[in-house]
Formats: structure tokens, sequence, C-alpha cells
């Protein structure tokens, strides 16, 4: 077992929805994201199985969670449990714990193109 994760070439970086993805290899069965968006998540969602916890490093804006907004600015933490529907605007650096690690078969979209 890894207790430890250095960034390394193994990123794997995607663009989705409007936010720059830089996904990091999963450790300690969680899964590790930094997220950087000029604009926001320009996607409704939410995930069956795993709790969103967003920690924001820079930046502020609004989450939006089963249609509650909650501003957000640098230095909070935001914990998102399965079921939630989430999507937020802003301009921010976000770093994203997924625990367990995000799978691509738990995440049920809502709505797309927001805005």
């Amino acid at each position: 077992m890894s207790y430890k994760l250095t960034k390394s070439e193994d990123v794997f970086k995607v663009e989705k929805f409007g936010i720059n993805l830089e996904v990091l290899p999963n450790i300690a069965d969680v899964g590790v994201v930094v997220a950087e968006t000029e604009t926001g998540h320009n996607q409704e969602f939410f995930h069956k199985t795993s709790t969103f916890n967003y920690f924001i490093l820079e930046g502020k804006g609004i989450y939006f969670i089963d249609d509650e907004e909650v501003p957000v600015v640098k230095g909070d933490l935001l914990s998102i449990p399965p079921g939630k529907r989430i999507y937020y605007k802003g301009n921010m650096r976000i770093l994203l714990i997924t625990d367990p690690p995000w799978k691509e078969e738990d995440e049920v979209e809502t709505r797309s193109a927001i805005w």
C-alpha cells in the first residue's frame, strides 16, 4: 500500500463541462483530482456511491446541491454525500477527493449545458 502520492507523469488531464481536470492515481482507496475553472461545472450530476469532498484552493463561487445555493471561498471545504445533485459556478481552483474513488458508471447526469 502506498502512503504518499507525488504528482507525476501519471496524471490524466481532461476537460469536461467547463473544467480542466488533473486526475491523479488513486491512493488509499480515494480518488484525487485538481480542478480549475473560470466559469464552473456546466453539468448537473449525482454520484451513486462516492462522497465528493471539495476543498477550495483559490477563488470563489456557488455550489448548487439539490438546488440549494452554497457560496464558497478559498479555504472552504464541502462534503457532499452520494445521491445529491451537484453543479457549481465560479472562478476556482479546487482539490476534489472522492471516497470511494469515482467510477464513471456510478455517475448520473441530470442536466448538461446548464448555462
